[in-house]
């Protein structure tokens, strides 16, 4: 695909994603927030990972890139993560194999960030 023709995909999804999800959802308790950018499939239904306490203390905060892999019926199937602290990106994993996400033809590699502030 064209990069021109990428960037339009992925306005669409953004798009569809902020119709679909009231703003209020994005950001949860502990101040983390969560945004998913998927190429075509939209979350259905998300879990708010859990802040680990050690991270707390060090008031260690970030991004956590993963990529996630989704079958036909929209269960997550395995989660990697592409970058961010480490004891960040295992909570941020557990969070995101227990997602929903709108069933779609076939398996799906998605892009997903998990944000981890304590001042939100």
């Amino acid at each position: 695909m064209a990069e021109g023709g990428a960037r339009c995909v992925g306005a669409r999804v953004l798009r569809a994603v902020r119709r679909s999800v009231p703003a209020g959802m994005m950001v949860l308790c502990l101040g983390v927030a969560l945004q998913a950018r998927a190429d075509d499939r939209a979350v259905k239904s998300r879990v708010a990972p859990v802040y680990p306490e050690i991270a707390k203390r060090m008031r260690v905060t970030g991004i956590v890139k993963l990529e996630v892999t989704v079958d036909a019926d929209g269960k997550v199937t395995d989660v990697k993560t592409l970058s961010g602290n480490t004891v960040l990106a295992e909570a941020a994993q557990e969070a995101v194999r227990k997602w929903k996400f709108v069933p779609g033809e076939g398996s799906s590699t998605l892009n997903v960030s998990v944000d981890f502030n304590l001042n939100q």
